[in-house]
């Protein structure tokens, strides 16, 4: 059996951007501290939340580098160092690893459209070259390709492969997933909706946007399933699910950022291309954060 990276709530971490566009980090410092004081059991750094997209080489190292320090050993970091472009991905692998990281997160490569044959070829290069664990990203309406399961299977066999992150949004799929790798892959929840059904059939946690907001709320949640108590954990789901939608309601993370500035959390704005939310989705977003009682 292999380790498990962690169990429960990982926060997909924003990354705080000052007026000018540059990273906050006194920002990004104090929610990292947050996040731990509210329980949450993980933190993913330079995911998709993150706008490691937009980032310079330099700064996505820098900012996985202080991260590590910031954590300080006190949960799992998750670096996401994916790329289309294979050779990238692993530099910014090793350069995560030579940091501190306790493990990787790997999108499917975007844009290329490879083959599930493509795909065990480039994650099998990219485990080879690092000695931390890999958890692999599945987000089809993002990189327009999805992992089969028997691309599942072969890549499980690697003992780097450890976990995936299903953000497929199809639970039938995810069903089978479980059933056709056991112990040889851990399955995490990429929807904050599906927290409750992914874990009821053996998923070990969640990666989530919204515990940038909710990080206790999350934890309780992906906590009582792992404590067999899945109608509390339901209960809490549903509380909070208009939340967790309205989260999406623009291009995440436009929605999580907006919700944290209104809350006084000091996220800043999303890089170009994204675009701050018209005042109509605002509105919308705060009755949201009302209904959820974050706001009076």
């Amino acid at each position: 059996m292999k380790k498990t990276i962690f169990t429960g709530a990982g926060t997909a971490l924003v990354t705080p951007m000052n007026s000018d566009g540059t990273i906050n980090y006194e920002a990004f410092g104090k929610n990292i501290d947050w996040q731990i004081e509210q329980g949450i059991d993980a933190v993913i750094v330079c995911g998709t939340t993150g706008e490691a997209s937009t980032m310079t080489d330099e700064e996505h190292v820098e900012v996985m580098r202080y991260c590590v320090e910031r954590v300080n050993k006190r949960v799992p970091v998750i670096a996401g160092t994916g790329s289309n472009d294979t050779a990238y991905a692993v530099w910014l692998s090793v350069e995560a690893e030579k940091a501190g990281a306790d493990a990787l997160l790997q999108v499917t490569p975007y844009y290329n459209k490879t083959s599930q044959k493509g795909l065990v070829a480039h994650f099998t290069k990219i485990s080879d070259r690092v000695n931390i664990p890999i958890m692999l990203y599945n987000i089809p309406i993002r990189s327009v390709i999805n992992i089969e399961i028997s691309t599942y299977k072969e890549l499980s066999k690697h003992p780097n492969i450890v976990a995936v992150k299903e953000a497929s949004g199809n639970i039938a799929f995810i069903a089978g997933v479980l059933a056709a790798c056991g112990d040889s892959l851990d399955v995490y929840s990429g929807d904050d909706s599906q927290i409750v059904p992914i874990m009821s059939l053996g998923g070990k946690g969640v990666i989530s946007t919204c515990a940038n907001i909710i990080p206790r709320i999350v934890h309780d949640t992906a906590q009582s399933c792992l404590d067999g108590d899945y109608k509390k954990a339901a209960e809490l789901q549903l509380k909070y699910l208009e939340l967790m939608n309205k989260l999406f309601i623009d291009v995440n993370p436009i929605p999580v950022k907006e919700a944290m500035n209104i809350l006084g959390m000091n996220a800043g704005e999303c890089r170009l291309p994204l675009v701050s939310m018209e005042q109509a989705k605002k509105d919308i977003l705060t009755e949201a954060l009302k209904n959820a009682g974050l706001l009076k």
